[in-house]
């Protein structure tokens, strides 16, 4: 989508993500080698009564879900950060994952009319309609004349 689509109070939904046991644990071992991300027994064992997904790869979930559906071939070009990020409930080998985005806001900056600034809030949900994410975004966009996104 282009910066020009996006209006606030716009929803965006991606298609759903199968969250795999395999997935969990190679994204733990490499980014979050924590043992009830990695340890079936272990984490079996645990306070969560099994196997879970880093709150990382939750959140890189949702930004290859909202790449896919809203920010391939945009003027979209970095991220100044979240306000905020929370994991209200674990994700679990075997979830199918939705995402569902609500545009804030969308704006020219007033400082650099060249830059479209967009906020929006993220909730990706489970197959139970369970929010295991939730986190609000600013995403900068190249609306300069010389861009070729």
């Amino acid at each position: 989508m282009k910066f020009s689509e996006f209006y606030p109070g716009q929803i965006i939904e991606a298609d759903p993500y199968a969250v795999s046991e395999a997935g969990i644990m190679e994204f733990a071992r490499n980014y979050d080698p924590q043992w009830f991300h990695t340890d079936t027994d272990a984490a079996a064992q645990g306070r969560f009564g099994g196997l879970i997904a880093s709150g990382w790869h939750t959140c890189s979930i949702a930004m290859r879900l909202i790449v896919d559906t809203a920010l391939v071939g945009s003027e979209s070009f970095a991220s100044p950060g979240l306000d905020y990020v929370n994991w209200p409930a674990p994700v679990r080998p075997g979830d199918l994952l939705s995402l569902r985005a609500e545009v804030i806001g969308a704006r020219r900056s007033s400082k650099s009319p060249e830059l479209g600034i967009l906020r929006w809030r993220w909730h990706l949900l489970n197959q139970e309609n369970t929010e295991v994410l939730e986190l609000e975004a600013t995403s900068l966009f190249d609306l300069s004349d010389g861009n070729t996104a």
